[in-house]
């Protein structure tokens, strides 16, 4: 789950890393309070939206005291790429000298905490390595280390003032006690009073929010939140070929299918093992339920899974899309029977059903 800039910094401030003054409002009569006096003159309005290149598309504004309900308001009244404003970050311009980029991020590789310092921050990281690849250095490091080795820090560090090394130990320290997949500072600035977080990103696994005490997944969309309580492995994707299937691996090799036939996978969903009659009837009709969906491909293997319950819950499910199956496995021959006498399509082999499914599509 992403943070926002205002939830992230606040979770960097209290692990030391300094942060901009600041004040969150929903509206730009917050501002009537006084509760940006404290901040200085010239003042920064960020929108807070979980969207990349907000800059760029009008979601950040300069301002100074006089102006800056006004400025608030004109930011209030927009969609940053389509997005509305609800909230805005109001903080204290700072003098920059100086912009560093920070991030911590898994290497799946390794299996390890990849630590990424550049001289130069604000843009995007790969731009960086392509243009000046000695500005970057990286380090990888454990997890299980609760501090990053001295000699590390100093490799990452550079010329860059000393600071900065109990900034990068901090955000380390963030990026393992808060479960995260990336801790990100771009900018991490040098101004006269020190070094400052300018921004800040931070995603969390979705898979440790219980641990980290969260209860929702604000990333989620509803269609997402209804697979969740259904128990489904589910994923949105732009594609206009629905998917079903039993096992992460058999489902990847669907959508893996689809993409070498030149079709586009609407979803990946898994109903799991063991799927009975209802439990496929509710990811038929969820899959259905989206717009861009033309056709529909149920790929099962039955195991504990059993082939005419699988039947049973598509036909129970009466959805207006086609539906193309392959099953296989337990109860095959009367899962295929019950199918074959409502009209579906029934193929022998997985690479037969998408390439009917893709066909169908167009």
């Amino acid at each position: 789950m992403k943070f926002l800039e205002y939830e992230a910094k606040k979770i960097f401030g209290s692990y030391g890393i300094p942060v901009p003054r600041g004040v969150l409002i929903s509206s730009p009569e917050d501002l009537e309070s006084g509760v940006a006096q404290s901040i200085g003159d010239g003042v920064v309005l960020k929108a807070q939206v979980d969207v990349g290149g907000r800059g760029k598309a009008g979601g950040i504004l300069m301002s100074d005291q006089d102006t800056m309900a006004r400025t608030a308001r004109e930011l209030f009244g927009r969609d940053i790429k389509g997005v509305p404003v609800r909230e805005i970050l109001v903080e204290e311009r700072v003098s920059i000298d100086h912009e560093y980029y920070l991030s911590i991020a898994i290497d799946r590789s390794t299996k390890q905490a990849l630590i990424l310092f550049a001289d130069s921050g604000g843009v995007d990281i790969e731009t960086v390595a392509k243009e000046d690849p000695k500005a970057l250095r990286k380090a990888s490091v454990p997890v299980i280390l609760h501090d990053i080795p001295a000699f590390m820090l100093r490799e990452l560090r550079g010329d860059a003032p000393k600071e900065v090394e109990k900034i990068i130990n901090s955000l380390y320290r963030v990026f393992c006690e808060k479960d995260a997949l990336l801790a990100e500072i771009n900018p991490l600035v040098s101004t006269p009073s020190g070094i400052i977080a300018a921004d800040a990103k931070l995603i969390v696994d979705d898979n440790a929010l219980k641990r980290q005490g969260i209860t929702q997944n604000r990333d989620l969309t509803e269609r997402e939140r209804e697979a969740e309580r259904h128990g489904f492995s589910y994923v949105e994707l732009e594609g206009d070929i629905g998917v079903i299937g039993n096992g992460a691996g058999l489902t990847m090799a669907t959508l893996d299918l689809i993409e070498f036939y030149d079709g586009k996978a609407a979803n990946f969903l898994d109903v799991g093992g063991g799927a009975d009659q209802e439990r496929v009837r509710h990811a038929v009709n969820l899959v259905a339920g989206v717009s861009s969906v033309k056709v529909i491909i149920v790929n099962l293997l039955g195991g504990i899974t059993r082939c005419d319950d699988v039947a049973r819950g598509i036909v129970e499910a009466g959805v207006d899309q086609q539906i193309i199956v392959r099953l296989a496995g337990t109860n095959e021959e009367l899962g295929n029977e019950i199918l074959a006498g409502k009209g579906y399509r029934m193929m022998d082999s997985m690479e037969d059903a998408v390439q009917a499914a893709v066909e169908a599509s167009r």
